[in-house]
């Protein structure tokens, strides 16, 4: 199986989007989206933000590599009674069923950054967006004192060396490897924006229930867990993220959390 369909099928991603929806809508709501419009959400999951793209009236297409998660989506779908929307699975570094320039705007927040082969991820974005376009990307940036850039950071600190030619999904937040792997698709510098945005994760519960909802759901964390346990540092690993989940909460009530993270968002004209 392709590890990346592996991870994200791990555990259940749904449970962790769940307190991504508010945010979601938000960024969406910031896109100019009209009646109509075309729109591919790749690496869409349950769709946090697809489903506020096809609410505003556009011809949806969502697009996960996870079954479940495209499942998911689809349940979604049908309980809201939206008619223009579907979920399909699809990896983002080749797009095979989807033609040339179909879409008017192509949406990626922390999906496509995801998917290996980043330089072919930007060739398909490229490919099937119409001329005059967008492409508008999310993305976790490295080293960020925010909170999913540390809860990677500290994950891949517990976990064994990634495979040989494994090129971190982390790259997607440096805006020199934006440029070149847009570049590469054709795509001029001047024709790419970047603006820092924020992402905000609501939890009606404290920090640690937030946590606990990662360590049981979240493939990348579950990864973690099951390497420290094998070192025996499982106690350590579930230490620090506690510590870290509490210090980045800024709700005023010990009981509720928010906890807010900083990402690049990229805008592409095609």
């Amino acid at each position: 199986m392709n590890p990346n369909k592996a991870l994200w099928e791990k555990g259940d991603f749904t449970r962790i989007a769940e307190n991504m929806r508010e945010s979601g809508e938000a960024l969406i709501k910031n896109l100019g989206i009209t009646k109509g419009l075309k729109v591919l959400d790749l690496g869409c999951g349950d769709g946090t933000t697809a489903l506020p793209e096809a609410r505003l009236g556009a011809e949806v297409l969502g697009v996960d590599i996870a079954s479940n998660l495209v499942e998911a989506g689809n349940k979604r779908v049908k309980a809201e009674g939206l008619t223009n929307i579907k979920f399909q699975e699809g990896d983002a570094t080749n797009l095979h069923d989807l033609k040339d320039k179909s879409f008017d705007l192509v949406v990626s927040i922390f999906g496509a950054m995801f998917a290996p082969k980043p330089f072919d991820v930007a060739k398909e974005m490229v490919r099937v967006t119409r001329p005059g376009g967008r492409i508008v990307m999310g993305n976790w940036i490295p080293n960020d004192p925010t909170l999913v850039a540390q809860i990677l950071k500290i994950s891949s600190s517990y976990s064994p060396p990634p495979p040989e030619g494994f090129i971190s999904p982390m790259t997607w937040g440096v805006e020199s490897n934006v440029i070149e792997r847009f570049g590469s698709a054709g795509i001029p510098k001047e024709k790419i924006s970047f603006v820092r945005d924020t992402y905000t994760f609501r939890y009606p519960g404290a920090p640690s229930q937030l946590l606990a909802a990662f360590r049981k759901y979240y493939g990348p964390t579950m990864n973690a867990f099951e390497a420290a346990e094998k070192n025996g540092r499982t106690e350590d690993l579930a230490k620090e993220l506690d510590a870290l989940f509490n210090a980045q909460n800024k709700s005023p009530s010990k009981d509720a959390t928010s906890i807010p993270a900083t990402f690049l968002r990229v805008t592409v004209t095609v």
